[in-house]
């Protein structure tokens, strides 16, 4: 499947919130987080993969109400499936506990919104790369996420195995992905 493709099937790039959704509420959730203008960064420079990799696998860390199914990092955007789970009281006497360390707040969810669990994933991950670039004085770009993300909810047991599937083959079908600048070498 293409991006293109993608697109099609769960939705565009473009913020397709739902309005009245509670992205907070337990569930599975698909996204898709892109490079600047779609740069192939996790391709060029290794050592960017490998920060995005790690700190991927610090949300859970960082986030206790939170699982992580499949994952992989293609050469100009990443694709994952976050679960966020119920809190238990435990869990959320936590997360009071770090919100009153924290400027106050009325009105603080016990668990995190993907917004806000991605927004994390994204500013650590770029932190992570521009303390890398200035320590080796790469000559890299040091932004590289795009603005937005896309999520999709996952709405049932054959959507969640649907979307695993994609992501498991989706390095397999990037030579045809229509992102690929290399793509019309490949055919």
């Amino acid at each position: 499947m293409t991006s293109k493709m993608v697109r099609e099937r769960f939705g565009g790039r473009r913020s397709i919130r739902l309005p009245e959704y509670d992205y907070s509420q337990d569930g599975g959730y698909f996204v898709t987080i892109c490079t600047r203008n779609h740069k192939t960064y996790f391709e060029h420079y290794e050592e960017l993969r490998k920060i995005v990799e790690r700190e991927w696998l610090n949300i859970p860390k960082r986030f206790c109400t939170v699982q992580l199914d499949e994952f992989v990092v293609m050469p100009n955007h990443v694709h994952g499936i976050i679960i966020i789970v119920g809190a238990t009281l435990a869990v959320a006497q936590n997360e009071r506990a770090r919100a009153s360390l924290a400027p106050t707040s009325t009105n603080r969810h016990v668990s995190p919104t993907i917004g806000r669990i991605i927004g994390a994933f994204k500013s650590s991950s770029a932190n992570a790369w521009l303390r890398y670039v200035e320590r080796h004085r790469c000559d890299a770009p040091v932004r590289f996420w795009q603005r937005n993300y896309y999520e999709h909810v996952i709405r049932n047991e054959y959507d969640l195995n649907e979307i695993r599937k994609y992501i498991i083959e989706n390095p397999l079908k990037w030579a045809l992905d229509e992102e690929n600048p290399e793509r019309d070498m490949n055919m």
